[in-house]
């Protein structure tokens, strides 16, 4: 049994026999630490189960895997679609010129990239940067699902149509469903448009502020 847990019950037994029990501050801390510690080491794990992934022809021609980034314990999740020619060179995702905007976006919430958890629907790039293939999608979103039980984030932001379409199993266009409120597995979702499409039509950014200020609006009312 693990020492935290057998702490946690030691402090119940305690609170039902009438006595409270208050932690210094800095035990408190090593506890969530543990619990990110232990995020940490499941996520690794799923990443190098997933280096070995040959289930569809994308790894043939992937110069790296690009598994996702951020902190383990984040509240707030990103999702795209796929890597990048840029993303496929470092390994990680949203590193190019849509990744800049996407930290402006993430900077406008009052938050810092490596505050955040981003992740994509394919973890290789597809050839031309093409949009991810419903067989692709149908090997890679396992995975992905695992990541979001893993971090168990309060609210989901997809980037784009893909990301939306293949995470939640439908097909509504981008334009008719972003800025609305979603669920997966009890997780809210917030879809908006793809920082590569923004960069194509900056005139539609303000609506992606819009979606914004709604993902913001959840967060201040979850715990």
């Amino acid at each position: 049994m693990p020492e935290t847990f057998r702490k946690e019950i030691a402090r119940e037994i305690l609170r039902l026999s009438g006595i409270e029990v208050t932690l210094p501050p800095e035990k408190e801390r090593e506890g969530q630490e543990e619990e990110i510690s232990e995020k940490s080491r499941l996520l690794r794990e799923l990443m190098e189960e997933l280096e070995g992934c040959r289930l569809c022809g994308l790894h043939a021609e992937r110069t790296n895997l690009v598994f996702g980034v951020g902190n383990p314990d984040a509240r707030l999740m990103f999702i795209g679609e796929a890597p990048g020619a840029e993303e496929d060179r470092q390994g990680e995702p949203f590193v190019g010129a849509a990744g800049k905007r996407l930290n402006v976006w993430i900077e406008y919430l009052g938050l810092r990239r490596e505050e955040v958890y981003i992740a994509n629907i394919l973890k290789c790039r597809p050839p031309g940067n093409r949009t991810p293939r419903p067989d692709e999608a149908a090997f890679c979103v396992p995975f992905l699902r695992r990541q979001i039980e893993i971090i168990s984030p309060s609210i989901i932001v997809t980037l784009g149509a893909p990301a939306f379409k293949y995470l939640l199993e439908r097909s509504d266009g981008i334009t008719k469903v972003r800025g609305q409120e979603f669920s997966y597995r009890g997780i809210p979702v917030i879809p908006t448009y793809h920082p590569a499409y923004i960069l194509r039509s900056p005139a539609r950014e303000r609506e992606v502020y819009l979606d914004l200020d709604k993902v913001r609006e959840i967060l201040r009312r979850l715990p």
